[in-house]
């Protein structure tokens, strides 16, 4: 088969930051979908993963590129911003067979207020949204529509502003579940998170030259995979219910911080960086996994060896240079 994957940061070269875990993602799955004998196509502005066809692309024409090749592939995968994904994901299910979520469940993940109701309508853990702060109390402030830790700070005071949610803030353990969504759910792994807090002005609401409080931001440092621990069935079955009710399908990242309960954080419509790690110790391969969720034959359970660490460091080191 001729498979696309579509990374945005490796595709547009917009975000350089973001370039090395966007490049260890893209990697991960070329090299899979490459040693089951399928050619792979992937857009690049400049990193070159040597694995796959590079096809020359730039911020200008990333989606022209997605769609000439999407009607020569058989199947392909989009990783990019939420905001973006819904109109991507469309964009590649009119020309090909797309591998990851439909544009209406990535639109509902994307949207942090809609996804946040979807799950608490759902009986599913999440924290809790607030219109005003309280006395004594933290929140998590972050864009209604973003992506990863961008912007996300712990809070003490906010004012209420357009496209941006706060919500309680959850004490507890970082963890994410990774797994393959779908008609048949297939658990991947369990991971810990490595989440900094970090000391940045930041009253949510508020500009610069009037901020007077201190909050942290929140930024993500890797992940260890996987993750052990005595209560894996209840992470694995809220990360499970959090995908089915908002009708995700393919590699899904279910972010969640466990304290009385698994509270969901985030859901990820598309391949995370946990991904990376999880490449390490997994004896299936991810492209088999994604081929089979869509065309049939998902096996019922995978097979773990070992565990792996990474931080977003270790990733700048191997991939930031491409």
């Amino acid at each position: 088969m001729k498979i696309l994957i579509a990374e945005f940061a490796v595709g547009t070269d917009v975000e350089k930051s973001l370039i090395p875990e966007g490049a260890a993602m893209l990697k991960t799955l070329s090299e899979s979908f490459a040693r089951l004998g399928h050619e792979v196509y992937y857009p690049t502005a400049s990193t070159r993963i040597c694995t796959g066809t590079a096809l020359k692309s730039t911020a200008e024409n990333f989606r022209q590129v997605i769609e000439k090749k999407a009607g020569e592939c058989d199947a392909g995968l989009l990783i990019a911003p939420d905001e973006m994904l819904p109109e991507l994901n469309r964009l590649l299910e009119e020309n090909t067979t797309n591998l990851g979520c439909s544009p209406e469940s990535a639109a509902c993940c994307a949207d942090k207020l809609r996804c946040t109701e979807v799950l608490l309508n759902a009986g599913i853990g999440a924290p809790g949204l607030a219109a005003e702060p309280e006395e004594g109390r933290q929140y998590v402030t972050k864009p209604r529509f973003g992506c990863a830790a961008e912007e996300t700070y712990l809070v003490r005071e906010f004012e209420p502003v357009e496209e941006v949610i706060a919500s309680e803030y959850i004490e507890g353990m970082h963890l994410s579940v990774s797994l393959i969504a779908g008609e048949k759910p297939l658990p991947l792994t369990v991971n810990r998170q490595f989440i900094e807090f970090g000391t940045e002005k930041c009253v949510a609401g508020k500009t610069e030259n009037e901020n007077e409080k201190t909050g942290s931001g929140i930024k993500y440092n890797g992940s260890l995979t996987p993750y052990e621990t005595p209560r894996k069935n209840e992470l694995v079955e809220t990360a499970v219910s959090a995908a089915s009710c908002l009708n995700c399908s393919g590699y899904v990242g279910v972010d969640i911080v466990l304290a009385d309960r698994p509270y969901v954080v985030d859901v990820n419509p598309r391949p995370t960086a946990s991904l990376f790690g999880i490449s390490q110790v997994m004896k299936e391969e991810i492209g088999d996994l994604l081929l089979r969720n869509k065309f049939g034959g998902l096996p019922d359970s995978i097979h773990i060896e070992g565990e792996y660490r990474f931080s977003k460091d270790m990733l700048g080191e191997i991939f930031g240079q491409n």
